[in-house]
């Protein structure tokens, strides 16, 4: 029998940290939870698959029902892949996780023209870093940057095409009204935003 979760009506990212105490503590093989917008839905979808849920969701009126489950899924088998042995340098290079942290659509106080000639740059030399960048969260007004037309979504889109991880902020998404025009990253909550920064060996916020 699926464990079920009402999180109607509770603000990001409460559905996701209920979601995440329940797995935590029962780790049920089968769960339905009930959210009541779009960005709860995203965030507690893709927590869920990240927990190795594979995971269905459907409208009912204003309600959102996710249904996950750990039937079918079964491991892979490991093959030989064929890959030398990495140095220690280059463990090390690969183990950095440089998260980039922007908050606004602009750089700096005084001129936002110039402001935002300024992010667009900063934006194309990220990929001098290279493999060490991991992701880049954006929150309070950086979201608009994650939206259609914006001048900084080339940008972004292609350091997604590149393997870099682009979060945004859903409640902030919500609050600018701007959650339908979304075009790069995943929609995400401040769990993922506070375990980003937890988890990273550098955080850069120009």
């Amino acid at each position: 029998m699926a464990t079920e979760l009402d999180c109607k009506g509770m603000a990001c990212p409460q559905p996701v940290l209920r979601c995440k105490r329940c797995v935590d503590e029962d780790n049920p093989d089968a769960m339905e939870i009930v959210v009541d917008n779009e960005a709860a839905r995203q965030n507690v979808s893709r927590f869920l698959e990240n927990q190795g849920y594979s995971v269905e969701s459907t409208r009912e009126d204003e309600f959102f029902r996710i249904t996950a489950s750990r039937e079918g899924l079964g491991g892979v088998a490991n093959e030989p892949c064929g890959c030398e042995v990495m140095s220690t340098d280059e463990l090390a290079r690969i183990a950095q996780r440089h998260v980039v942290f922007l908050t606004a659509e602009t750089i700096g106080r005084g001129d936002d023209g110039l402001g935002a000639k300024l992010m667009t740059n900063f934006l194309g030399t990220l990929p001098e870093l290279g493999d060490s960048l991991w992701r880049i969260v954006l929150v309070n007004g950086g979201v608009r940057m994650a939206t259609n037309s914006h001048p900084c979504l080339p940008k972004l889109a292609e350091l997604e095409n590149a393997g870099v991880e682009i979060l945004v902020c859903g409640t902030c998404l919500d609050h600018f009204g701007l959650l339908d025009m979304k075009a790069v990253g995943e929609t995400t909550n401040m769990l993922d935003v506070v375990t980003s920064l937890q988890l990273a060996t550098k955080i850069i916020q120009p």
